[in-house]
């Protein structure tokens, strides 16, 4: 199991259009994943809870990963949010 804090800087924070890039690309990994704030934690492939987070700009969550993609789970997810979502 490995983790990694992550803060998000896009705009909108993860709703919407970006929490849906970053449903499908936790989806694309066959390990389990979570997204933790503060003390609430959610499987980040579920929209629905990812979305109840309210995670905003400038907010930092930990990405948690668990099995034998977890590294490149961390990474990609890391990514996606480094670039802001594209916007």
């Amino acid at each position: 199991m490995i983790s990694r804090n992550v803060t998000l800087q896009n705009n909108v924070g993860l709703h919407a259009r970006p929490a849906t890039f970053f449903i499908q690309k936790a989806n694309s990994y066959k390990s389990s994943i979570w997204v933790e704030k503060e003390d609430r934690r959610v499987n980040a492939k579920s929209l629905l809870g990812v979305l109840s987070l309210g995670i905003v700009k400038g907010m930092t969550i930990t990405l948690i990963a668990d099995g034998n993609d977890e590294t490149e789970a961390i990474d990609g997810l890391t990514e996606l949010i480094n670039s802001g979502f594209s916007e």
